[in-house]
């Protein structure tokens, strides 16, 4: 059962002694008393469990309960505490108010872990526990994903070696070898490619020559190749490399790189499917580059889908957890924020909503500002779940307002100016404009609002009420001082309250916009509408793309837009709510199997670098103990 916290510490601890004080429960235990059965449950050790598909199947005439996105500001460097705030929120409903409640976020990349940025559980005595478990390895689902992604990876230009040495009749004869009696025998992959062509024979003995060649051959453009190879870890030495250098590869170099592994297309996916049919037709549809003709060539042609299938099949399973309070918590997906949506796995909320029940609570977080992460949450998330949600929980700190009002630069590792441990309501007021605007935008999709205002220790009463003014005046239901960070679920029952109340408000969600809009409608919808800018500029790269993607029946599908998270519009250095700027587009990219295009504005990093003083230097292990030290 949920249970309050006691004897609280002050001076606050550090996450790692708060997290390695407390003693989780049976992870078994809160799977019964979430209405788990056992044979619903894959345990990986005491203190997390896989959680089968199979319980939302037995739920599923079972009515849904709220269903709640938690969201920010546009943050800081520092980042503003949505994770601390979605765990504390759920620790005061469940704890507290006796609610039936689930905490849903993304599984964290270690490569932040090990970087400056840290973990990802959320922290004080608001967080994700055991902590240690919840950054580093989990259940294995990022493992799986580097394996999936680097399978395909490798597959690509095996495929392109052997095509380049190897005529079509020998190239057939390979893919499809004859058996003693003459027979051969297509996989089903194969099969699949043969229909995509339009081919209706399904033995290979009968395909023509011209048909066999068709068949077998990719001809794939190099130039054109999107997939990448990706590692768990910050190596920016990766980013660009030339592959094909050993001598038995006969000079088949090609320039490529490494992303980080979250931002790996197998990752958007494992958080969007629904189901391992879904997730096989994705996986299949993942577009790697084009033929030399301009076709889409897909994972499917590669012939590797099912392989993926293979080690993919049991990250679909949702990693069962507990806060420091015992309520419980799924970890499931992290795809990164800008190239990607954002988002924990549709699969995991749709779990919680059932089990929730009618009278329960499901809080699932979106990364970086509302900007982003909840206009992907609505946009794409919900369009694919068929999920309405009931409530936002718009988190926002005096720090960041005070930034947005034009205080000095915020960088991490370094102190904060006086601007922010002092009180300053002209400056607080000023930068309120970003918070104002996020709420605009969320109301937009007409879901009620509730802003939390995550406390920090030299915020003033004068500048918190300040906040609360503004933001009820522009449209939230509420706005709450929340102090869960050092208080657990007992700091963030006031906002508990609020967003029960904000449920109770009728839904009347809408996307922002349809899916039959054309590429560039939708992409200045987006800017017009959730930004404030006045128009958006193509570059040629740009325009061949949208031209390429509309002939390739790739239209019609949702925009996932890939930008800044320090601004509302695409330029790190607009802060609060700017308007009237033209937002450039100089690329577009393709996540077919994930469902979305996502257009760059500005340049993106998909492997971060390590720092000349890196997170990496704290960690360590007691080797009396075995405990692991430094974690942050």
């Amino acid at each position: 059962m949920p249970h309050k916290l006691s004897n609280l510490l002050t001076p606050v601890p550090s996450d790692i002694e708060i997290a390695q004080a407390a003693t989780p429960l049976p992870i078994g235990q809160i799977a019964a008393e979430a209405g788990i059965l056992p044979d619903e449950l894959e345990l990986y050790g005491k203190s997390k469990a896989k959680v089968h598909l199979s319980v939302r199947d037995r739920l599923k005439d079972a009515p849904n309960g709220k269903y709640i996105v938690v969201t920010a500001i546009t943050p800081t460097p520092l980042g503003e505490g949505k994770t601390t705030t979605t765990v504390g929120l759920s620790q005061a409903l469940g704890a507290y108010l006796g609610k039936k409640v689930f905490t849903n976020i993304r599984q964290p990349s270690q490569g932040p872990t090990f970087g400056i940025k840290g973990g990802a559980a959320g922290g004080g005595y608001s967080q994700i526990v055991p902590m240690e478990e919840f950054n580093l390895h989990l259940t294995g689902d990022i493992h799986a994903i580097v394996a999936a992604n680097n399978l395909l990876a490798a597959a690509i230009d095996a495929r392109m070696f052997h095509e380049s040495t190897t005529d079509d009749v020998a190239l057939f004869d390979r893919l499809v070898p004859a058996k003693k009696d003459g027979s051969r025998k297509f996989t089903t992959v194969m099969l699949r490619r043969l229909k995509k062509l339009g081919i209706t024979k399904t033995d290979p003995n009968e395909l023509t020559p011209e048909e066999r060649s068709r068949w077998a051959r990719l001809d794939i453009d190099p130039d054109t190749i999107t997939w990448r190879r990706v590692v768990d870890t910050n190596d920016r030495f990766l980013r660009q490399i030339t592959v094909g250098q050993g001598p038995e590869e006969k000079g088949a170099t090609r320039v490529t790189g490494f992303d980080i592994a979250v931002a790996s297309e197998i990752m958007a996916v494992l958080a969007l499917t629904t189901s391992l049919a879904d997730m096989k037709e994705r996986f299949g549809r993942m577009v790697i580059g084009s033929s030399r003709k301009g076709e889409p060539v897909t994972a499917d042609d590669i012939g590797v889908t099912g392989a993926l299938m293979v080690l993919m099949k049991d990250a679909i399973m949702p990693t069962l957890m507990q806060t420091i309070e015992g309520t419980p918590a799924f970890v499931h997906a992290g795809p990164f924020a800008n190239i990607a949506h954002g988002n924990s796995s549709i699969v995991a909320d749709q779990i919680a909503l059932k089990l929730a029940g009618p009278d329960g609570y499901v809080l699932t977080e979106a990364g970086f500002g509302a900007d982003m992460g909840m206009e992907k949450f609505f946009n794409i998330k919900c369009r694919y779940s068929g999920l309405t949600p009931d409530c936002v929980v718009l988190v926002a700190t005096i720090r960041a307002l005070k930034m947005h009002g034009g205080g000095p630069k915020v960088v991490a590792g370094k102190p904060l100016a006086h601007e922010y441990t002092q009180e300053n309501l002209a400056l607080l007021e000023k930068g309120c404009s970003n918070l104002l605007k996020h709420i605009e935008n969320a109301r937009k999709f007409g879901i009620p609002v509730v802003v939390g205002v995550n406390r920090f220790k030299d915020d003033t009463i004068a500048e918190i009420d300040l906040v609360r003014k503004l933001a009820k005046a522009a449209g939230a239901e509420d706005a709450v001082v929340s102090n869960h960070w050092a208080e657990g679920g007992a700091g963030a029952v006031e906002l508990a309250h609020a967003v029960v109340e904000a449920c109770k408000k009728p839904s009347k969600f809408k996307f922002l916009y349809p899916l039959e809009m054309s590429i560039k409608d939708k992409i200045e919808t987006i800017v017009k509408e959730m930004y404030g800018g006045a128009g958006v500029e193509y570059s040629p790269e740009a325009e061949k793309k949208i031209e390429v993607y509309t002939r390739q029946g790739f239209d019609k599908i949702p925009m996932c837009m890939a930008k800044t998270h320090l601004s509302i519009s695409h330029d790190p250095n607009l802060k609060g709510a700017p308007s009237g700027f033209t937002v450039p587009v100089r690329d577009i990219r393709a996540s077919v199997g994930a469902g979305f295009l996502y257009p760059l504005l500005g340049t993106m990093a998909t492997m971060p670098g390590l720092s000349t003083r890196p997170g990496y230097y704290d960690i360590d292990v007691d080797t009396e103990t075995g405990r692991i030290i430094g974690l942050s």
